[in-house]
C-alpha cells in the first residue's frame, strides 16, 4: 500500500429536513483514504453511514464540503463528467444486487462497459470465473441464489477495472455463512488487484478485516483500534 491519497474529503455536512425535523447527518467530517486501503465505515443505525459513502463516491452531493479523487473535484464537474468518471473509475456493491431480470448474469456484467461504449464480453466472463459463477453465465438472476446474485453484482462493479471500489453494506440481504464467503471473496479480489476499498459495515468481526475502520457517530468520525 503506497502513501498517496486517492480520496479526499474536507468539511463534509449533510442536513435532511424531515417532518418538520432538522437533522445533522454529517458534521464537519474530513478523511484521507489511501491508496490501495482497505477501509470499513462502522456506527450505529441511522448514524450516516450509507449518506458518507455515497457522497465520497458522489452519488450524492453534501450540503457543504469538498470531495477530491484522483486529483479532480467530483462536484466541481457537471454531471455527466461525474457520470462518467464513476462509470470508469469506481465500482459499487450494494446490499441490493440491483441486476436487470431481464438480462443473464453475463449480459449484467457486461453493462457498465457497454454504457461506455465497450463489449468487454472476454473481461465479463473471465470476471465471472473469478467469482466462480463459469457455469452460471447465462441464466437470469431469478435462477440464482442471493449469494450468487451478489457475485454477478460484484463482477460488474469490477469490469471496468475502477481504481476504488465502494460497497454498502454488500452482506446485509445474505445469511451468515453466504455473507461471510462475499466478504472473503471481495477482500481476494480487491487485495490481489491493489484496488482502494472502502465499505460500510455494521459488523465489527468484518470490519476487523480491513486496513483501518472509523466509527461515524453524531456526525463527526471516530478512529477505532
Amino acid at each position: 500500500m503506497t502513501s498517496s491519497i486517492h480520496l479526499r474529503a474536507r468539511g463534509l455536512h449533510q442536513t435532511y429536513d424531515l417532518a418538520g425535523t432538522h437533522l445533522k447527518v454529517l458534521q464537519g467530517v474530513d478523511l484521507d483514504v489511501v491508496r490501495g486501503e482497505v477501509l470499513f465505515l462502522r456506527g450505529p443505525s441511522g448514524a450516516g453511514k450509507s449518506t458518507l459513502l455515497y457522497i465520497l463516491a458522489g452519488l450524492e452531493h453534501p450540503r457543504e464540503g469538498t470531495i477530491e479523487f484522483e486529483g479532480e473535484q467530483i462536484f466541481k464537474l457537471g454531471s455527466d463528467q461525474q457520470a462518467l468518471l464513476r462509470n470508469r473509475r469506481m465500482g459499487f456493491v450494494f446490499q441490493s444486487y440491483f441486476l436487470l431480470p431481464e438480462l443473464t448474469a453475463l449480459e449484467n456484467v457486461m453493462l457498465p462497459a457497454m454504457l461506455d461504449g465497450k463489449k468487454n464480453e472476454a473481461k465479463a466472463r473471465t470476471l465471472l470465473g473469478r467469482v466462480g459463477l463459469s457455469e452460471r453465465l447465462d441464466h437470469l438472476p431469478s435462477q440464482l441464489s442471493g449469494g450468487e446474485q451478489q457475485r454477478v453484482a460484484i463482477a460488474r462493479a469490477l469490469v471496468n477495472d475502477p481504481s476504488i471500489l465502494f460497497a454498502d453494506e454488500p452482506t446485509g440481504n445474505l445469511d451468515a455463512a453466504t455473507g461471510a464467503g462475499i466478504i472473503d471473496l471481495l477482500l481476494e479480489l480487491t487485495r490481489q488487484d491493489s484496488r482502494t476499498f472502502v465499505a460500510v459495515t455494521h459488523d465489527p468481526a468484518l470490519a476487523a478485516l480491513g486496513d483501518r475502520q472509523l466509527y461515524l457517530k453524531e456526525g463527526h468520525l471516530h478512529q477505532t483500534a
